[in-house]
């Protein structure tokens, strides 16, 4: 019989300094990295900063204020978050929230049309 062990980070816990990120994990490790290389956490207030979630069983870690999660794997890891280029106002990739253009097979065509539910007018009830 085998006993197989879990090898997985998970957290316990999490402490956020003004210059350093801290995650307690369940087998006793401790990781920090520098507050720096989140951007969100950056820039969010200590309130922001102190109110997070676990994900999951503890893979990783959610602060819902300011959207912004880092997985254990991350953090041992050490892969700092860059942050988007800021674009002149108007441009267009602002104005569709994208970096590349619309993927225009995810675009109905005019086969799929065909295959539509008819408008909730058109269907005849039963009764």
């Amino acid at each position: 019989m085998s006993i197989v062990a879990s090898t997985e980070a998970r957290i316990r816990d999490v402490k956020v300094t003004a210059d350093i990120i801290t995650a307690y994990l369940v087998d006793g490790r401790v990781i920090s990295v520098p507050l720096a290389w989140s951007w969100r956490l950056s820039e969010a207030t200590p309130a922001q900063r102190a109110h997070w979630e676990l994900i999951g069983d503890g893979q990783g870690i959610h602060w819902p204020a300011i959207d912004e999660d880092l997985s254990a794997e991350g953090l041992l890891h050490g892969v700092p978050a860059h942050r988007p280029q800021r674009l002149a106002p108007g441009s267009a990739i602002l104005q569709r929230g994208r970096h590349e253009p619309p993927n225009k097979r995810l675009q109905p065509t005019k086969a799929r049309e065909r295959f539509r539910s008819p408008p909730a007018s058109r269907l005849r009830l039963r009764g």
